[in-house]
């Protein structure tokens, strides 16, 4: 178990600057979102900044090799952690993680037997089956499509994914920033009770391309894998992309490897600067990775004149960020732009 960057769906090369800029960005929408004084929106963003900045000192003046080779594990996290009572709930749910994500738990919650054959189970309007209509050959024209991510595997990771054969394949609708491009999850067996969940992503165009050029890879899902193994301190051995037979790219992954994410309600200032350190560490060992860690650590230099710098840029994306959701709101309560709420089943 370890802490480290995992939506990379965006991940191109480009200036180092724009990702700690969004970083504090988001440490600063956080305070807002948790109702913190903007003194303590402020110290939280710059204790993050300056913590990039430490960070990528110190990466600047290790070898290589070490460099490569870090990681931030458990117990580092924990021993950032003041509060004996965060410590707990972190290992609590650590625990938690690692149960739901055996196979024993996750077979019988996304998959059920018809006849002889498992197939995932439908919880619409979340998970479905797809009609023909729908996603016309989504089924029957996926084997040229596995063989393709087959290829892309490692070769020791060919051996172990030949092991399983392929199932079922069903619509699984995820987060808000893929909204609109199409999402499978895939189930494959070893044996009766050895399963193995593939999450099947579209990969567009990166939305830093206009910016900062078109990637260097033709897949798009080739892009978003080189990105993860090269800004990662461990990836899912199962990454890998391919192209489907509607021409749109691809990539894979585990659906279930025990990812969990903060749950930052009830935080006060002290737990939101320290996870603010934390991810700060995590994105100087990324870019010390991929790029230049000496060259980021003597531009940024060793005063707070870069801290405040980027700060200062927080704050006020913060605040443009409220501006451009009152006038969003303003909007809807104009009849310019239509909403719809749903509630929940």
């Amino acid at each position: 178990m370890i802490f480290d960057i995992n939506d990379l769906d965006e991940t191109l090369p480009a200036p180092w600057e724009w990702d700690v800029k969004r970083l504090t960005a988001s440490v600063v929408i956080a305070a807002h979102h948790l109702r913190l004084h903007e003194s303590q929106a402020a110290r939280a963003a710059t204790a993050t900044v300056r913590a990039y900045r430490e960070r990528m000192a110190d990466y600047s003046s290790m070898p290589a090799l070490d460099v490569w080779y870090d990681r931030i594990t458990v117990e580092q996290i924990l021993a950032e952690v003041s509060s004996e009572e965060v410590r707990k709930r972190i290992i609590r749910r650590l625990q938690k993680a690692r149960q739901q994500s055996s196979a024993e738990i996750i077979f019988p919650k996304l998959a059920e037997h018809h006849g002889t054959l498992p197939r995932i189970k439908e919880e619409p309007p979340l998970i479905f089956h797809p009609s023909e209509e729908l996603a016309p050959g989504l089924r029957t024209q996926c084997s040229e499509a596995l063989a393709a991510y087959r290829a892309s595997l490692p070769e020791h990771v060919r051996v172990l994914f030949d092991r399983f054969h392929f199932c079922d394949l069903a619509i699984k609708v995820v987060g808000v920033g893929s909204v609109g491009t199409r999402c499978t999850i895939g189930l494959f067996m070893a044996a009766d009770n050895d399963p193995l969940f593939l999450q099947i992503k579209e990969a567009r165009a990166s939305v830093l391309e206009p910016y900062a050029g078109a990637s260097l890879h033709p897949n798009h899902g080739q892009r978003v894998i080189a990105g993860q193994h090269l800004m990662q301190a461990a990836s899912d051995i199962f990454l890998g992309w391919t192209t489907g037979s509607d021409g749109r790219h691809y990539y894979l992954r585990q659906l279930r490897d025990v990812k969990i994410s903060a749950i930052i309600e009830g935080w006060d200032v002290e737990l939101l600067m320290t996870y603010g350190r934390l991810c700060a560490w995590a994105l100087a060992r990324a870019h010390a990775r991929s790029g230049d860690a000496a060259l980021i650590a003597g531009y940024m230099g060793s005063n707070a004149a870069f801290d405040d710098a980027i700060c200062e840029f927080a704050v006020e994306y913060s605040d443009q960020n409220q501006r451009d959701y009152r006038a969003f709101v303003k909007a809807v309560r104009e009849g310019r732009i239509e909403a719809q709420v749903e509630e929940n089943p």
